[in-house]
């Protein structure tokens, strides 16, 4: 006997005759002899009689076919079976229209989910035409039945869902030593340990392609500087000996010389010993610098997944005080600010400048004159970023300025925000570690079902309530997505679970990845905090104390759960201030369609950003600073603070270090500043106009806007989503 029936979106429903009744009956209503009720309650009978116990609606239909082509009215069968056709092909119309979209290369959410994508190219359609077919089956047959009417109803988001039957990970800091000095296995090629620096920048980036093409996520190195300066060094030796041959002469005992830095200079007026040296040290700044700018160069044009996506790649950098990893620094910063190709602004890697009291910030400090460079080269190129090593919840008890390995204990951040630091099962640090799958909530959603509570603390109360269910159902979702990663082969990632994730070395390649996955992170992220709080209290935390204070609360309890999340499932639970790009106009138009127009919550096509102030709130760096600074501590996934200045910021890198100077002075973890840049493609004229149609210089509309959508740049707003163009509309300067 039938008691449940599978839906076709997976769903477990109770068993209801009268579906079948109701089918059978419209069949028989287009045939001449009309309906014939006792047939069709014997025919329902019979099914639910002598069903299984559970049984899927096609089974059930097919059953139904049987029944009537076995009774006197087979032409009520032919009818029923043409109008499970008609139905059949009604549902795959949705589909053929969206791969007609597709392949038709429409502009639309869809094909512009991603800006970093190119889904116009023969890659990029296939990767969509995966991705779109692929989600329907984690509903269907991975997602528990709560957290799918989660997703359907527009409280949850579950990222790179696409991914999910892969079984990847999000993302992960390269331990780069480990490659460079021991060189990996992966896919069908080797490589050798670097000797060289060319060899080490060139070996970086295959590590970053290579885990690029294992993983959903991106890929970061967490101390650029510290794991290049010794190639540096091997390479002065080596042109050393160049000199060697050259004068006859020998020059070891500079091989190991403790230098102050790497400084080009003429050769003029210098002789003998002293102009051997100076040549050898300028060819390995030349050789250096050449290195940088092809690793930018490579990681600008070297593709990955499909959909000619460059990786999505971050580097950390600025700590490391020696000679060598000076050099390292100064020359990748000299290459980013001249750009790439014939002067263009490289989108790759995202570079955050880590920053720290007593040695990359102050005056007084050793690398002061190179974070002064790099506020200088983010003036013109938007990067680096910057990562403040100093905020209390970014410090780690092993660290020590004449340590030589202290980069182990230095935060280091993806450069979109996401962040991991603290760890339950190893050492608290960056390296060798990631996210594993992170998952959204929609608090709009939550808060506009409690506006019609017209008693305040009711209404808060009542917010807190459904906050918390939908908090434990997104921590069973990560569960259960982990419970499925860790049945992984170490032999699907032959690099990320060889050399990258910690304690890997140690997996053979069919053993699962269970036993070192734990380090990693599951994140709950949040959107539209403000438009949260406009539902709630009338207004955003920009612009009221109160709804601060309710905001930070929100968050807090957020914070506290995560925490209880860890003890309980035992995991590496954290809050993430979610970077939305896709995600920041599917919440809003579900949500109109629920609840339509309502002033500062959906009137706008788009969800502001995580704990951020609204794009269009119109306030100075130093109050948008106040508001979002607290946030920071309490969201130890990722987050980030953004600041747009007007002007041309090229003649004012002062502007760039006021921002950091707020970040030091708030306590926050992260920033990034942004500025209009506009570049002629055909004669190469930059500006900082708003908006700049014809080149003024050479006539050409081939202009390129550089904009940042979230965390990384894009060149182009033609593969930006409606929301997220909605959004930078709306942005205004922070004065």
């Amino acid at each position: 006997m039938i008691h449940t029936v599978i839906k076709r979106d997976g769903r477990i429903v109770g068993y209801n005759e009268e579906k079948i009744k109701a089918a059978i009956r419209k069949a028989m209503l287009q045939t001449e002899m009309g309906e014939d009720e006792a047939l069709i309650q014997k025919i329902a009978d019979r099914i639910g009689i002598t069903g299984e116990e559970r049984m899927t609606v096609e089974d059930i239909q097919d059953r139904v076919e049987v029944e009537l082509m076995n009774s006197p009215r087979k032409e009520v069968a032919k009818r029923y079976i043409a109008y499970r056709d008609q139905r059949s092909i009604a549902r795959r119309a949705k589909t053929r229209d969206m791969f007609l979209e597709i392949i038709e290369a429409k502009n639309n959410d869809i094909t512009r989910e991603n800006a970093n994508m190119n889904t116009d190219s023969p890659a990029g359609m296939m990767m969509k035409f995966a991705s779109e077919t692929t989600k329907p089956f984690v509903d269907d047959y991975l997602l528990s039945q709560e957290a799918h009417e989660a997703v359907r109803n527009g409280y949850l988001h579950i990222h790179d869902k696409d991914y999910y039957p892969t079984k990847s990970l999000t993302c992960v800091q390269h331990p780069l030593d480990r490659i460079l000095q021991h060189g990996f296995t992966a896919g069908h090629g080797e490589s050798r340990p670097a000797k060289r620096i060319e060899t080490a920048s060139i070996i970086s980036c295959i590590s970053l392609e290579t885990a690029q093409n294992e993983m959903h996520g991106g890929q970061a190195i967490p101390a650029f500087d510290f794991y290049l300066a010794p190639f540096v060094r091997s390479s002065f030796v080596e042109e050393l000996k160049n000199m060697e041959e050259v004068s006859g002469e020998d020059y070891s005992d500079y091989y190991t010389k403790e230098l102050d830095d790497y400084i080009k200079r003429p050769l003029d007026g210098l002789t003998g010993r002293e102009r051997m040296i100076q040549h050898a040290m300028n060819q390995t700044v030349n050789r250096v610098h050449q290195a940088m700018e092809a690793f930018i160069h490579n990681m600008n044009t070297i593709h990955s997944r499909g959909g000619n996506q460059v990786v999505f790649s971050s580097i950390n950098y600025g700590t490391d005080t020696s000679a060598e990893g000076r050099c390292v620094i100064r020359e990748l910063l000299k290459s980013t600010y001249e750009g790439v190709g014939n002067g263009a602004t490289a989108i790759f890697p995202i570079q955050i400048w880590k920053k720290k009291r007593g040695v990359s910030y102050l005056p007084e400090d050793r690398n002061y004159d190179l974070y002064k460079y790099a506020c200088k080269v983010t003036a013109r190129r938007f990067f680096p970023n910057f990562v403040n090593l100093d905020a209390t919840y970014n410090q780690h008890e092993k660290w020590r300025a004449d340590d030589p390995e202290r980069y182990k204990y230095e935060v280091a951040t993806m450069g979109c925000r996401t962040r991991v630091f603290e760890n339950r099962y190893g050492e608290k640090t960056s390296i060798g570690r990631g996210n594993l799958s992170f998952s959204t909530i929609n608090i709009v959603r939550i808060a506009i079902e409690c506006m019609v509570i017209k008693d305040h603390d009711e209404r808060i109360r009542r917010f807190f309530t459904k906050l918390d269910e939908m908090l434990e159902i997104t921590a069973r979702q990560l569960c259960d997505r982990y419970e499925f990663q860790k049945t992984a082969l170490a032999k699907q990632f032959p690099l990320l679970m060889s050399k990258l994730w910690n304690g890997s070395d140690i997996l053979k390649p069919n053993q699962t990845i269970e036993s070192v996955i734990n380090q990693g992170t599951l994140g709950i992220g949040f959107i539209g905090l403000a438009e949260c709080l406009v539902a709630l209290t009338g207004k955003h935390h920009g612009e009221s104390d109160e709804s601060q204070a309710l905001g930070l609360k929100i968050v807090s309890y957020m914070r506290s759960r995560v925490n209880e999340f860890s003890e309980r499932y035992g995991h590496n639970f954290s809050v993430l201030a979610t970077p939305a790009e896709g995600l920041s106009g599917k919440f809003t138009s579900k949500d109109r369609k629920s609840f339509g127009v309502i002033p500062g919550v959906t009137d706008k096509i788009y969800y502001t950003n995580s704990n951020h102030v609204p794009v269009y709130y119109r306030c100075s760096p130093t109050h948008k600073a106040k508001v979002e600074a607290p946030y920071h501590e309490l969201t130890g996934g990722g987050h980030i603070f953004y600041v747009e200045i007007d002007g041309d910021a090229t003649h004012n890198p002062q502007a760039i270090a006021d921002i950091v100077d707020l970040m030091d002075k708030n306590n926050m973890g992260y920033c990034s500043v942004n500025h209009n840049r506009n570049r002629c493609m055909d004669c190469g004229y930059e500006d900082a106009a708003d908006s700049l149609e014809i080149c003024p210089k050479c006539g050409s509309s081939n202009i390129d806007k550089l904009q940042r959508i979230t965390g990384y740049l894009v060149g182009t707003t033609d593969r930006w989503n409606n929301a997220k163009l909605a959004e930078l509309n709306d942005r205004v300067v922070h004065k």
